[in-house]
């Protein structure tokens, strides 16, 4: 496909912009425009799942720059794409893959094949591997399945790295927290300090303890070392009578390596080739969460997301709701130079979900090289962070509200919180800074405005807020139950598919994470041999040196 800055709706876009955008003023549009919340604004509904309402009205948007940014999708191919990701083409061109993570949620019964072979049955089907996960949770939640001395399995700690850790099954059992078992403790070790893993056994008994060691490959070295160290303590604590068996399970593809580590075969959960690290929650490295909700629950959550899939692939572009959101981006990013973006969700349960948007965003796109293999010559991925509000008022938001950078922003919202505690007001309160804080973007407040509150003449440029910032708001019209969070993740999840599509990369490669391993391997060996950091920059072997004398390695 050609590079986005080719296609004949970019320079329309770029004059769109030279000519309306640099004057196009929010308030304004609102105040001539009585409509135009209606007409911006876009209401995702499906079956089992709260509605959740888009409203992208507060965006730098006009009817013509829809129809231009609509164009732009057209010709950039995002359908055709769109349409052979879930055909199972391996549209992860340098790794030769499909991608193919809308199988692991496909509730509806789609045909979904890669290479001609149904994914969904089959001894490794998708629906075996849910099978296989709905019988051993539902053992683990009722003390079927037990310890080596007959306890309940109440402390999980989960294993991995990347994709098996942050990008899915934190942010989800927090997001979820109100559906968990009471009596289950969940520990995440994803970081080869060994702080991560010693935190967790402190706080664990072995009788109790249930291993979930989260890797593909069963090689990635610090979730193998981190399991090792698991494993040694395990043994250690019981002396040597702990049954591994029945406290490690493995979620990976590599069966003579889990064997080996002295998990049972029957233990390990697999998942395939196409199923990307940070699109993995919804395949068997979503084991943590479905022991911690149920796996009802865990079943809603996978039909949420299938639903936002069925929007994503049905939906004309114009109402197409991820892609508008990712249209929005490509929008920012390279008309108006906008370098990063900010996700702040009203709802605590939801405060590691901008961290989670980080890899999904960042990892995908990325990208400098297009798919004819030359650089791109526009922008791609933003930076992308966020923290849940209102503690994000009282820090960061000062640069949003009057600083230099423009920053476009999403704000989340349920409508009804999973506490409803005194008598709704903390909803009331927290409903009020999520209006307030899009509506003072978007207005600012003007030196007439300062003045006529009494401000001394010196301080009216201090507290003068140019407004005219745009922002997304997302409202779900319910609580943010296990259907609505998996139709929010799956939203995001197409609208980076969207950007990437225009702007002709490969969203599913992680190439950038290698070179930093491959070095490391070499220095980590490097550590126990005698020498000070010969063969490296000055500073790099400077560093090593000092590291062993601190060390006293």
């Amino acid at each position: 496909m050609a590079p986005a800055n080719t296609l004949p709706a970019w320079a329309e876009l770029q004059s769109h912009r030279d000519s309306v955008g640099k004057s196009f003023v929010l308030k304004e549009a609102f105040a001539s425009d009585p409509a135009r919340f209606e007409r911006f604004a876009r209401t995702f509904t499906a079956p089992g799942v709260a509605d959740v309402l888009f409203d992208f009205s507060k965006n730098f948007l006009t009817d013509e720059t829809l129809d231009l940014l609509v164009k732009l999708a057209e010709q950039a191919g995002v359908e055709r794409k769109r349409d052979a990701m879930f055909r199972g083409d391996k549209i992860n061109f340098t790794e030769k893959r499909a991608v193919y993570h809308t199988a692991l949620r496909n509730v509806s019964g789609w045909e979904m094949k890669v290479e001609g072979k149904d994914v969904m049955g089959g001894p490794n089907g998708v629906n075996t591997v849910l099978d296989h996960m709905k019988e051993f949770s539902g053992q683990v939640r009722s003390g079927e399945w037990k310890g080596f001395t007959g306890k309940k399995l109440t402390n999980i700690i989960n294993v991995g790295i990347g994709g098996s850790d942050l990008s899915g099954p934190v942010m989800v059992t927090e997001a979820l927290k109100h559906y968990g078992a009471d009596d289950l403790t969940l520990h995440f070790v994803s970081n080869i300090d060994g702080t991560h893993m010693a935190e967790a056994l402190k706080a664990s008994d072995p009788e109790t303890t249930l291993f979930l060691i989260a890797s593909k490959t069963f090689t990635t070295a610090e979730t193998i070392t981190n399991a090792n160290t698991a494993k040694t303590w395990f043994l250690k604590k019981t002396d040597g009578k702990g049954d591994i068996a029945k406290h490690f399970v493995a979620l990976s593809t590599n069966e003579s390596e889990v064997t080996k580590f002295g998990i049972d075969a029957k233990n390990m959960f697999g998942f395939e080739s196409w199923v990307g690290g940070r699109y993995s929650v919804w395949s068997a490295i979503g084991l943590s969460v479905a022991i911690y909700v149920g796996f009802d629950n865990f079943y809603k959550f996978l039909s949420g997301a299938h639903a936002m899939d069925k929007h994503f692939r049905e939906t004309p572009l114009k109402d197409n709701i991820p892609v508008l959101g990712g249209l929005l981006s490509v929008w920012y990013s390279d008309f108006f130079q906008a370098q990063t973006h900010l996700v702040a969700p009203f709802d605590q349960y939801l405060h590691r979900f901008p961290a989670y948007l980080q890899q999904l965003s960042m990892e995908s796109n990325g990208k400098s090289i297009t798919s004819d293999g030359s650089s791109a010559k526009y922008t791609t991925g933003p930076i992308l962070f966020g923290e849940p509000c209102t503690n994000a008022q009282h820090s960061f938001f000062q640069l949003v509200h009057q600083g230099t950078k423009l920053i476009p922003t999403d704000f989340i919202l349920a409508a009804k919180s999973h506490n409803p505690i005194s008598d709704n007001l903390h909803q009331k309160m927290l409903a009020s800074n999520y209006f307030a804080q899009a509506e003072a973007l978007m207005v600012g407040k003007t030196d007439e405005e300062v003045r006529a509150e009494g401000t001394p003449e010196d301080l009216v440029p201090h507290k003068r807020f140019l407004g005219n910032r745009p922002t997304t708001s997302i409202l779900v019209g319910d609580v943010i139950g296990p259907a609505e969070l998996g139709a929010l993740i799956a939203y995001y999840e197409h609208l980076t598919f969207t950007e990437g599509a225009i702007w002709d990369i490969n969203s599913f490669d992680q190439w950038g994470v290698e070179l930093g391993k491959v070095l490391a391997k070499k220095i980590l060996k490097e550590l126990d041999e005698a020498g000070n950091g010969d063969g490296h920059d000055t500073s790099t072997g400077g560093l090593i040196s000092a590291f062993k004398k601190y060390a006293k390695i």
